[in-house]
């Protein structure tokens, strides 16, 4: 990062603990709750402000000479319901705009001066409402925390190390698009088949094991791979758009009757929550860490060369039916991750697999080594044989109704600002009943 942008201040207020200074400078998607017509657009957020890039972009104050090259070709990739057209370009075009949009809001700018441009394209946060920053093409969720699978095998399968294909390749599976959703949506508790180690069939149930995941996902964008070419790791941190927290609901009890052989779907499918803001590699750029070095060696395709991973401290958080207030439920670290993003991403196109603008990856939950670091409730109950003692008197060994589960992630700079994503938030609703089964 220059020199000149770690001292970086916006005129627009930014609380010292925010997530959001004018370093980070994310991008996501919002109406008005004043308008009318509901018309998502392409927005930015500078502490409690939300900044309508679709507004900037038609007044002309994206000068570089990459955006002027747009605005000549008549493209406009801010006024769009979604940020896929602006995903879709190559990574310079990001930097480019989110150098702009730093210029415009910081100390002493000209912008600063010109409030009845400032009233058309700033609004609290309070004042608008969020929604899906992409239409998603497609989402794969690895597991990619070394700590997380051990604990799982042991949990699951009594497996007491972790097994030899998870350290030859990053496992992963392919999740719904379909139902993503954004920060503050209700989750219904899933449905589907279970079966106890003492029963002798399977039954039809509410899942009782309904459990959180915290992860972080990261958006694809540029011009991605043709079906049949693989990305190099070498080639990856160029078509990454930028990251998310992300929650990958996970029925426990389905899960463990369904994956074998052939792995999880309706104890995954049901539900995936996502933050709102995509924060930029650029804003974490100086939180960068290098990670342990891999054994046994990577294949030749899986080999990277710089083995970075990031210092994002993760937590989560639980707010019950009784209660006003969230409490901590763990906290771990990005870092902690096995298997880093190039190599996730090499993986995923190694057999041929194109990729897309908008296509969605989740890092499996990030577990670290102690019993409080632990990124799920499977793991933080034992499978339910210690419940987790809450501050209420109550006990939890999965996410019971009316329970709201938070996630977060930030990084503090040595500067005194925060790097983050805000909330990623969801309340367990009770199952759907059984009517729609019911004989007439």
């Amino acid at each position: 990062m220059d020199a000149d942008q770690k001292i970086l201040k916006s005129f627009l207020p930014v609380s010292e603990d925010s997530h959001f200074p004018i370093q980070n400078i994310p991008f996501g998607v919002f109406y008005p709750n004043s308008d009318a017509t509901k018309t998502p657009r392409c927005g930015t957020r500078i502490g409690d402000n939300v900044i309508d890039l679709a507004y900037l972009e038609s007044k002309n104050y994206f000068t570089g000479p990459l955006f002027s090259t747009l605005a000549k070709e008549n493209k406009r990739v801010f006024n769009q319901r979604q940020l896929n057209e602006f995903m879709s370009l190559e990574r310079e075009y990001w930097r480019e705009a989110r150098k702009t949009i730093q210029d415009l809001f910081q100390e002493g700018s000209p912008l600063s001066k010109e409030t009845s441009v400032l009233s058309e394209c700033v609004y609290p946060i309070k004042e608008v409402t969020l929604c899906l920053p992409a239409q998603i093409g497609d989402f794969t969720d690895f597991n990619s925390s070394k700590h997380h699978s051990y604990n799982m095998g042991l949990l699951l399968r009594g497996y007491k190390e972790v097994q030899q294909n998870w350290l030859r390749l990053p496992i992963g599976y392919a999740g719904r698009s379909s139902s993503v959703v954004i920060s503050g949506a209700k989750i219904p508790r899933p449905r589907g088949q279970a079966k106890l180690p003492d029963q002798n069939d399977s039954e039809y149930i509410a899942s009782k094991k309904l459990d959180f995941e915290m992860e972080l996902g990261f958006f694809l964008g540029g011009k991605l791979n043709n079906q049949g070419t693989p990305l190099t790791t070498a080639q990856v941190w160029d078509h990454i758009f930028g990251f998310v927290m992300l929650n990958d609901w996970s029925a426990r009890d389905l899960q463990t009757w369904e994956y074998v052989p052939l792995g999880p779907l309706n104890s995954k499918n049901f539900n995936t929550t996502i933050s709102p803001w995509i924060v930029t590699l650029d804003a974490f750029e100086e939180f960068r860490v290098k990670l342990p070095v891999q054994e046994p060696e990577p294949h030749l395709y899986l080999k990277d060369e710089n083995m970075w991973g990031y210092d994002i401290t993760m937590e989560t958080l639980i707010k019950t039916s009784k209660s006003d207030k969230y409490e901590p439920l763990c906290k771990s670290n990005y870092k902690y991750l096995h298997w880093t993003i190039p190599q996730q991403v090499a993986h995923h196109t190694v057999s041929g697999c194109n990729l897309r603008p908008g296509d969605l990856v989740g890092s499996g939950a990030c577990s670290g080594p102690e019993e409080g670091e632990y990124g799920t409730f499977v793991e933080l109950s034992w499978n339910g044989k210690k419940p987790f003692k809450l501050s209420t008197g109550e006990e939890r060994t999965f996410c019971e109704d009316g329970d709201s589960i938070l996630l977060t992630g930030y990084s503090k700079s040595k500067n005194g600002y925060i790097i983050g994503f805000g909330e990623c938030e969801g309340t367990i609703l009770p199952a759907v009943d059984l009517s729609i089964y019911e004989k007439k």
